[in-house]
């Protein structure tokens, strides 16, 4: 049998990982410490604590911990063991999309230029990510247009061109029409244009139509003069920042009773990319700084591709050993200009982000709180049905709505086989 007192006093005073289990042993809450002796005590003190750890703590049947030789492992394994159990009582990151990137097969004679989701480090360039599908379908479509790369994937000599390449979508490399090096050439191109490097090709374009002209190939010139320009219209699509970054994540948070919302902007090469946000729940008494510290370290710990900065409003928790986590990754708090006017912007779109999110459900949960005279909102309810056969066989029901979320995963039957009257 676990006694709470007894394990109290053997807590090793080392970094490492505790689990916090209910008496079914399910997990409840998992956090890290620089010393488990500490923080572990620190939970049943009889000191100031928010409303939900004293929830937490009061249904705490014994505790579990992992020791580690430094505060970084347990870090990194307090992530890994949040990831898999998803503890009630932890501020949980409620979104797991990978997003798409365009791949550069670099290393290939005739590259391949694709979209994937996948992010390997194979010697490929990948550029993005970018925040939807949409976008990075847009480039695609334009590198098809504008650049007659090969269509086909399994890239083979053949004795027949194929489809694409009579209706000027191919430049024919399976049938040497081209030649690697000017095959390569416009892949140099591509990657120009994917790094934002507009300049750079619009001066090779221009060079190229100069010497076209003057062997009076004027059909060439005029092609290559319709794509100078579509470059320059994707160029003046894709100004949305005056930050002078290469590769920049921009973070806001926005928080109420029910959510929290986290806006991500994307910043490579002086542009804006895209934008995502995420969202917690379960967020009550829990600061903003809390809510970015935890988005933080379950969204970058594990990421393949990162930016070289992420810019946020305040500092967080352990701020210094997840930057030596992230290897060349630096955090950056504005405090005027340009970049504080950014943070501001992801906020902002944070909040109505999370109000058009939450309008609705907020809406209807205060109608009933009001109806209903309550002290706060009725964020969990429970409904019953009972049902019997002549009176018998009786069974019953319970649905839950969450949040104004019907949550199925939380819904019962129940077989009934006593029944206590009362008068």
């Amino acid at each position: 049998m676990f006694n709470l007192e007894e394990e109290l006093k053997k807590l090793p005073d080392k970094p490492g990982v505790y689990i916090m289990k209910d008496v079914n042993t399910n997990t409840l809450y998992i956090g890290k410490a620089v010393s488990l002796k500490n923080r572990i005590k620190s939970y049943f003190r009889k000191s100031n604590k928010t409303v939900r750890i004293e929830k937490m703590v009061s249904l705490v049947d014994h505790f579990e911990y992992i020791v580690t030789d430094s505060e970084a492992e347990a870090l990194i394994l307090e992530c890994n063991l949040i990831k898999k159990n998803l503890p009630k009582f932890n501020v949980l990151l409620k979104d797991d999309k990978t997003y798409p990137y365009i791949r550069v097969d670099v290393k290939s004679d005739y590259p391949n230029v694709y979209i994937t989701r996948t992010f390997k480090n194979d010697g490929a360039k990948y550029f993005g990510p970018y925040a939807n599908g949409f976008a990075a379908k847009e480039m695609m479509k334009f590198i098809k247009e504008r650049f007659k790369l090969k269509q086909c994937k399994n890239f083979k000599q053949t004795k027949r061109e194929c489809l694409n390449y009579h209706i000027e979508k191919c430049s024919g490399a399976c049938m040497g029409h081209i030649t690697k090096e000017e095959y390569k050439k416009q892949i140099d191109q591509i990657i120009m244009l994917l790094e934002g490097k507009i300049s750079g090709i619009v001066k090779q374009v221009d060079q190229e139509i100069k010497e076209l002209a003057e062997v009076q190939e004027y059909e060439k010139a005029a092609s290559l003069r319709d794509k100078k320009a579509a470059i320059l219209y994707m160029l003046e699509k894709q100004k949305v920042s005056n930050l002078n970054e290469n590769s920049i994540d921009v973070i806001g948070v926005a928080a109420n009773e029910l959510l929290a919302c986290i806006e991500v902007f994307f910043v490579r090469n002086s542009k804006m990319v895209g934008r995502e946000h995420y969202f917690f729940e379960n967020v009550t008494d829990v600061s903003n700084k809390d809510i970015l510290s935890e988005f933080i370290k379950q969204y970058y710990l594990d990421k393949v591709d990162l930016p070289s900065k992420i810019m946020i409003e305040t500092e967080i928790e352990d701020m210094n050993l997840i930057e030596g986590m992230l290897g060349n990754v630096k955090f950056k708090i504005p405090q005027k200009g340009e970049k504080l006017r950014f943070i501001e912007m992801a906020k902002n779109n944070a909040q109505i982000t999370l109000e058009n999110k939450t309008k609705e459900k907020e809406d209807i949960l205060n109608s009933l709180k009001k109806t209903l005279e309550l002290k706060e909102l009725p964020r969990k309810i429970e409904c019953f049905d009972i049902s019997n056969l002549a009176g018998t066989f009786g069974v019953g029901a319970m649905c839950v709505v969450q949040d104004g979320v019907i949550k199925r995963n939380l819904a019962r039957r129940f077989k009934l086989k006593t029944v206590v009257r009362t008068r």
